[in-house]
């Protein structure tokens, strides 16, 4: 059974950082691409960044420049490094497995979900 459990989350002043990390275990992380999302109260899940499996990235306009995803494949770990946060990054981060091919930005393309982290920034 594949499972992903997301740690990191917190509380930070706005222009702080906070990295997330992503564990998987069940099924070798090389094999998927990976992807965050978040979800703020009252809105839709909204991607964020997605890692393939040969290491390209594609990320949200909202988060380049600030975000940056990696993958320790031998850990089976993904993580996102959040810099300069704003009010606005405040969410429920989610980390999500995607068996498909190339780079998927949409939740319906992912396969496996993580129960999420609370990221809140203050102003």
């Amino acid at each position: 059974q594949v499972q992903l459990v997301e740690s990191g989350g917190g509380l930070v002043q706005a222009g702080g950082s906070l990295r997330l990390s992503c564990a998987v275990s069940g099924r070798t992380l090389s094999s998927a691409a990976m992807g965050w999302f978040r979800q703020a109260p009252g809105k839709e899940r909204e991607f964020v960044v997605v890692i393939s499996r040969s290491g390209s990235t594609y990320y949200a306009d909202s988060t380049k420049g600030r975000f940056t995803i990696s993958r320790a494949n031998a850990r089976n770990t993904v993580y996102l490094q959040m810099n300069s946060l704003k009010p606005e990054d405040t969410a429920v981060y989610y980390c999500a497995a995607s068996v498909g091919p190339g780079l998927p930005t949409m939740a319906r393309e992912y396969d496996y979900w993580g129960q999420g982290t609370q990221v809140t920034v203050s102003s």
